[in-house]
């Protein structure tokens, strides 16, 4: 659960994940287009992507499974 209520917030995701390891995000106080969660990739891609996700949709509520180096984190719900 991420806390949206006052400020953004960063969310750092493992640096050495395995297949199969899950993480879920969900925006606890739906203001999360006003205050942006940021999903820092640490190092690995996220659904093929060098690239940090933002998410700025109140009560946007999704998972990420790891696949492999080339794909990374890749969204379970779109």
């Amino acid at each position: 659960f991420v806390d949206t209520s006052s400020n953004s917030v960063i969310v750092t995701i493992p640096a050495s994940p395995s297949m199969g390891d899950e993480i879920r995000i969900i925006d606890a106080e739906a203001n999360a287009a006003t205050n942006n969660i940021t999903i820092d990739r640490n190092g690995n891609n996220i659904s093929g992507l060098s690239e940090n996700l933002i998410i700025n949709i109140n009560e946007a509520a999704f998972g990420l499974v790891y696949y492999n180096a080339t794909r990374g984190w890749v969204l379970t719900e779109k």
